[in-house]
């Protein structure tokens, strides 16, 4: 597979607006329409907007994009921009007053890194004007371009994280993954080797403050799979969190999965469920294995 990120699922495309003076940003996954979302949380202290549309039972199910923000709460906002776009294209479900664009999003906390500034509806246009289904800009961009790991071993030993994507083959079906990655704890590849953390991968009894953290996932497949049967992809994914992080889903984090289905190919959906669990263990590690030092904070590459 030439593109192994989460646009070598048809239609996918993504783009990053990245302010590295505020070392801050957004990315935009635009998705093909029909499709089906779902979302579950698992870290106790998320920022969204309009993941409530996303639960079982809901009217709408087709979603126009998903925006990743830096900013905190502040940066919810920029998904206005993305909804603009959206809206003068043409895009969106269907009303009496012309297409009102469905766009969850979710942030990070990454205000204690460069210069608190959030990203604004300008920054949304403009990241979603970026976008392209070529293979997604890894590393500090985007909604990675503040992202950190290893805060529980206190700021001495913080680490520059970003954005990470990966893309599984399933016979005639893809699943990708695209993940943003500012975790209090460390990251560990599934072959058990420490990404990040000390000489013999022990962390420290209580989580050090500076506990504003989150990772922030989007699963796509070209796969048919009803909005019901979606969460079982949330749920393999987050397993790949609780994998590849240590710890996750604390209550100092904002850990979230969307999944999506944006095609019509018949799949097995527990092949599927371990093909998202590889990607996004994929996608994590490549969020701080593809980061570049920035505002003082070193990466684990050097670069």
């Amino acid at each position: 597979m030439a593109n192994n990120t989460i646009t070598a699922v048809p239609g996918v495309e993504v783009g990053h607006w990245t302010d590295t003076e505020s070392v801050t940003g957004v990315t935009v996954i635009s998705l093909p329409e029909p499709n089906r979302a779902a979302v579950e949380v698992r870290g106790a202290a998320p920022g969204t907007r309009e993941t409530a549309l996303l639960a079982p039972g809901m009217s709408v199910e087709t979603v126009q994009a998903i925006v990743f923000s830096g900013g905190s709460a502040f940066g919810l906002g920029s998904a206005d921009g993305v909804m603009a776009e959206l809206a003068a294209a043409g895009r969106g479900h269907p009303t009496p007053a012309g297409p009102v664009p469905i766009v969850p999003a979710a942030i990070l906390f990454d205000l204690i890194v460069g210069t608190p500034v959030a990203p604004d509806a300008a920054a949304g246009a403009a990241a979603y004007a970026s976008r392209s289904a070529d293979p997604v800009t890894l590393g500090s961009v985007g909604a990675g371009t503040g992202a950190t790991v290893s805060k529980w071993r206190g700021f001495e030993s913080m680490r520059k994280a970003g954005v990470g994507s990966a893309a599984v083959g399933l016979g005639n079906v893809t699943v990708g993954a695209l993940a943003v990655v500012n975790a209090v704890g460390d990251v560990i590849d599934l072959d058990g080797r420490w990404v990040t953390g000390g000489p013999d991968g022990e962390g420290p009894a209580i989580v050090a403050s500076g506990r504003e953290n989150t990772t922030l996932v989007a699963v796509a497949t070209d796969a048919l799979v009803p909005r019901a049967d979606l969460l079982r992809l949330c749920v393999r994914s987050h397993d790949a969190l609780a994998a590849t992080l240590r710890p996750a889903h604390t209550r100092y984090d904002g850990d979230i999965v969307f999944a999506v289905s944006c095609g019509d190919n018949e799949a097995d959906l527990d092949s599927l469920g371990e093909a998202a669990f590889a990607a996004v263990a994929d996608a994590i590690v490549g969020a701080v294995e593809s980061a570049t030092s920035l505002a003082g904070i070193p990466a684990v590459g050097g670069g």
